[in-house]
This record gives C-alpha cells, structure tokens and sequence, in this order.
C-alpha cells in the first residue's frame, strides 16, 4: 500500500501539485496495489478534487503522460 504521507516525505524535490500526479502516477505503475489518502497536499495549485484526479493518476499510471 502506497500512503501519499510517504510520496510527499520521501520527495522533498515535489514543489507542485502536478508532480505529485506524476509520482502518484509512477507509484501506481510500480505495482502498488492501494493508494491510501492519509493527509491532504499542501501545495498552492492543489485542485478542489484533488483525490479524483490521485485516484485516476495511481490507476492508470504513466501511460498517459
């Protein structure tokens, strides 16, 4: 199981929202099976909908970047 309280910490180099996507993304394609929302991201381009658009990013993975 992915938590994204991990993605975030083990990632200081992450400074946007759309990073965090793409490493979500790239947790998803690695084999994680869950992708667990533990804290909300605190970056200033966060959307309102911010865990649909994690949840799309972890299952698809990087097949769409």
């Amino acid at each position: 199981m992915a938590k994204l309280s991990d993605l975030i910490i083990g990632n200081p180099d992450v400074k946007t929202f759309d990073e965090l996507e793409r490493l979500v993304a790239n947790a998803g394609e690695s084999g994680q099976m869950f992708l667990e929302f533990d804290l909300k991201p605190d970056y200033r381009d966060t959307p309102r909908k911010w865990e649909w658009r994690l949840e799309a990013a972890f299952t698809r993975g990087t097949r769409y970047d």
